[in-house]
């Protein structure tokens, strides 16, 4: 009975402490790529993306039911920073929908006109960032004092704070009411004062992460584990992190205690156990529920201790043969906005004792449908109609130009056919991401590299019935002086049983820094006498490699060897499986030079039909 009186209490204070409203929400993933147009759109930096942000623990002062409850201790912030703009995952502060939809659109409009980072208060960057977007865009206003006059309805009365408190939410609403007058926030005199209630309008400073948190968050799965284009989306949230030292405790079994006190203190407890546990079901709720995340070490050693027998090189017998010395090629430092000369060193290799291998009999089948597609593409003679001259009369443009002729219209055209060789002069250069993120399941009988190895054959059986020039090449990479650069199929070559038993051959590598690769790439094709050149990219997910060559930096690097590669008259198109992709591919291949496959199983036979539309057959 007690329990029963207790769920019923908790559940009738709860409902009456609530302040949103859940019928009217409005889902950040709804909206998520309108929004993201949106922000470019107003003039917000392209290679930002947006993403959810994580709930956090305000501080502020609540309602009494609300502490009666237990509830409204925690709020997510909207952030801006170098790579990401962190919006909630849902809003659900007003009674009517579209209120809910405006503050997205308010929101993305605030972040998009937000000043450079400078000295300035963040209450001042918020009101200039306002001063901007009304002005711009006056139409916004509208929406802009709606929003404005709903948050201030569901604020605490300055009346009811002490008198410290009130004076910063009077200066708060005097932002919101007017932008631009408020230069700075009065400060709180007393230690026990509480902080500002959340503004929904403004933008925060975004929050700091631990060093190496960033890469730790990129670092390999273990095999069975998904890729990154299997992440959740709670796994796409910030949260703030820290780095602390583990306690060295001398006699952590005997700590001494008094039992009374066990529920209102904790101590960390150093205790050896093995790093292959089984992964806990409430870890991912228990982070959620968290504010900061601590870091530790375990005995004092660092990470990359305990993983490097994954990421160290193989010995030379066991690697791929070398070709060449290696080559320097540039970078792209955009934070500095100029190009290292020489910076990264790539080296070219070939399949140490690959052996030739014909077609698997699992492919076969669809492999005989594609060159009987493709061979309709092959080098042949074939009949122009609709021509002004030619050895043959065309009896279907002479009727028509007749009918035309009698109706008074008149018909442009020839009225001859004419025997013509026709000719694709085209090369294709097609670059497999082989990075260690391939090594992930995708099926219970495939992964991400047996995907691309059968994408890699079918699309040289169809491409050898067209007569096309092409190559096949693939990279990975372990930091800027070793990026690695695959050659399965050269131009030169013809795609025979030694390439299938290169194709064969191919492993994981170890992390995809993308730039230096696609310059090689694009060197490479550039020196293809064709009048098409086409670069497509098979990938699974970001630049990124462990000397800071991670998010914006990643990005822009390859975004700018790209724009290089259009410059040479070549066409990039990208082909991945990254769920994410179209939360930066945009920024980097255009709108339309990119798909992002929902099945990795497809590949294999969606590549061909690709390849067809991008050359235009």
């Amino acid at each position: 009975m007690e329990e029963f009186v207790g769920a019923l209490w908790n559940r009738i204070v709860t409902r009456a402490a609530r302040r949103d409203y859940p019928e009217a929400a409005v889902g950040l993933g709804e909206i998520e790529k309108m929004l993201g147009v949106l922000f470019r759109a107003l003039g917000g930096d392209a290679g930002l993306r947006v993403t959810m942000a994580a709930e956090q623990r305000h501080g502020a002062r609540r309602r009494l039911l609300e502490r009666i409850a237990g509830s409204g201790e925690r709020s997510p912030r909207s952030a801006l920073d170098g790579a990401t703009l962190r919006l909630p995952e849902r809003i659900a502060l007003f009674a009517r929908r579209e209120l809910n939809r405006d503050l997205y659109l308010w929101l993305v409009a605030a972040a998009a006109h937000q000043p450079a980072p400078c000295g300035d208060a963040w209450i001042v960057r918020n009101q200039i960032a306002t001063l901007r977007a009304l002005s711009r865009y006056p139409g916004l206003r509208l929406r802009y004092e709606r929003l404005v006059a709903e948050v201030l309805a569901g604020r605490i009365d300055p009346a009811a704070m002490p008198a410290d408190e009130a004076a910063q939410e009077q200066a708060v609403r005097q932002a919101l009411l007017q932008p631009g007058s408020v230069s700075s926030l009065p400060p709180l005199m007393r230690s026990k004062a509480r902080k500002l209630q959340a503004v929904p309008l403004w933008i925060y400073p975004a929050p700091d992460m631990a060093p190496g948190a960033a890469a730790s968050a990129h670092a390999p799965r273990a095999e069975g584990g998904g890729s990154r284009a299997q992440e959740s989306e709670a796994e796409r949230k910030r949260y703030q992190a820290q780095r602390t030292e583990t306690p060295d405790n001398e006699s952590p079994l005997l700590l001494p205690f008094r039992a009374e006190s066990i529920l209102s203190w904790a101590e960390y407890v150093k205790v050896n156990r093995a790093l292959d546990d089984d992964e806990n079901p409430d870890a991912a709720r228990t982070a959620a529920n968290m504010d900061q995340l601590s870091v530790a070490a375990d005995n004092g050693e660092r990470v990359a201790s305990r993983v490097r027998f994954d990421l160290d090189l193989p010995s030379a017998a066991e690697d791929d043969a070398p070709l060449g010395e290696g080559i320097a090629l540039p970078e792209w430092d955009h934070r500095r906005r100029e190009l290292k000369p020489d910076y990264c060193r790539l080296q070219r290799l070939v399949a140490r004792g690959a052996v030739p291998l014909p077609l698997p009999e699992h492919l076969r089948r669809p492999a005989r449908k594609l060159r009987n597609q493709f061979a309709a593409l092959a080098h042949a003679r074939r009949w122009q109609k609709a021509q002004p001259d030619g050895s043959e009369i065309d009896i279907d443009a002479c009727v028509r130009l007749h009918a035309d002729r009698l109706a008074g219209r008149h018909q442009a055209g020839g009225a001859y056919m004419s025997l013509k060789r026709q000719e694709r002069d085209l090369a294709c250069l097609v670059l497999a991401d082989l990075s260690l993120s391939t090594d992930a399941w995708v099926s219970d009988s495939h992964r991400i590299i047996d995907v691309i190895r059968d994408s890699l054959m079918l699309f040289g059986e169809a491409l050898s019935a067209t007569g096309d020039r092409f190559g096949f090449y693939g990279f990975s990479s372990l930091k800027r002086g070793n990026v690695r650069f695959h050659e399965i199929k050269d131009f030169a070559c013809t795609f025979d049983s030694a390439a299938r038993g290169r194709i064969a051959a191919l492993k994981p590598g170890y992390y995809t820094r993308m730039g230096a690769a696609i310059r090689h790439a694009s060197t490479v094709l550039c020196r293809q006498p064709a009048a098409q050149r086409l670069l497509l990219m098979l990938s699974d997910g970001k630049p990124h490699d462990m000397d800071l060559y991670e998010g914006r930096y990643g990005i822009e690097d390859t975004r700018k060897s790209l724009l290089e590669a259009r410059i040479l008259g070549i066409r990039p198109f990208c082909v991945t499986i990254d769920r994410e992709g179209a939360s930066y591919l945009p920024h980097l291949f255009g709108s339309g030079g990119f798909t992002v496959l929902r099945k990795a199983e497809d590949l294999p036979t969606r590549l061909p039909l690709l390849y067809a539309q991008l050359t235009g057959v």
